[in-house]
């Protein structure tokens, strides 16, 4: 998916909302462990309700992985049965140099054909490189994250007061265009959002954080928002863990919908319809 597509797919549906699928079999209804494949049977009733309301979803390969060759298969149905107007993104944070680096791109790009791969750019230009080669692919890099570990690295300052986060924003913004590079900027630091959209004003953030980890929607849109929205946010267990009993995917499909109606008016109050 290009970005003139995302960009129009956000119009259509008055909506900015990523759903992430982190399906944890502790945690989904009962009555879904009987299923063949419980985990994609869980995926695929989110999915039904939610797909009105959202432009993207995006699984973290964590999920599936810890369940070995049954996890990929369940990874893999899930994004082939993910409408193909909506962006797919695998969460997957991968960060390695030269054919290891093309060989996970060409795992998430061309076995799993996602539109999308978070990728960790602390080994350089040519961990996150390789990922830029393939068509109307995007790589979703880590530019600054919400967890409290962020202050062990990405938020100290040199003797210029610049942070490190604030470096690796400028550095990959040389990598990569807002065609094909995204960024993710964790939604618990609101104020540094607009540090990082002054840094980079034209690419998309992909934006966690908001919900369940007490980031806000608001704050948010106050510092990331740029002409042509520039924003994918994020929630996970708001939305797929909205109930826990028989009418999960009812709930689901109402929070989705609570979300979305609350973007629709930030984009008619941004005269962006």
């Amino acid at each position: 998916m290009n970005r003139s597509e995302l960009i129009e797919n956000i119009k259509k549906k008055q909506s900015f909302l990523c759903v992430g699928l982190d399906t944890d079999l502790t945690k989904i209804p009962p009555h879904l462990l009987q299923e063949e494949d419980p985990i994609f049977a869980f995926n695929k009733s989110i999915i039904d309700a939610t797909k009105d309301f959202c432009v993207a979803y995006k699984p973290n390969t964590a999920f599936y992985e810890m369940h070995g060759v049954k996890g990929w298969e369940s990874l893999k149905k899930t994004m082939d049965y993910i409408p193909k107007d909506i962006l797919t993104i695998a969460d997957a944070k991968r960060g390695d140099i030269g054919n290891t680096a093309t060989y996970y791109a060409k795992t998430f790009f061309e076995y799993l054909d996602c539109d999308a791969v978070t990728v960790a750019p602390y080994m350089g230009k040519d961990s996150v490189t390789p990922f830029l080669a393939f068509p109307e692919k995007w790589a979703i890099v880590l530019a600054l994250t919400s967890n409290v570990g962020a202050n062990d690295f990405q938020l100290v300052a040199d003797h210029n007061g610049e942070r490190y986060f604030e470096k690796v924003v400028k550095k990959i913004t040389q990598w990569g265009d807002p065609e094909s590079l995204m960024m993710v900027v964790g939604a618990t630091r609101a104020e540094d959002i607009e540090t990082v959209r002054k840094i980079a004003p034209d690419h998309f953030f992909l934006v966690p954080g908001v919900g369940a980890q007490g980031g806000s929607l608001k704050d948010v849109v106050q510092y990331g928002w740029n002409q042509d929205c520039g924003l994918l946010v994020n929630s996970s267990r708001g939305i797929i863990y909205a109930s826990d009993g028989e009418d999960f995917a009812k709930k689901a499909r109402e929070s989705a919908k609570t979300i979305q109606s609350e973007m629709a008016r930030v984009m008619i109050e941004k005269s962006f319809l």
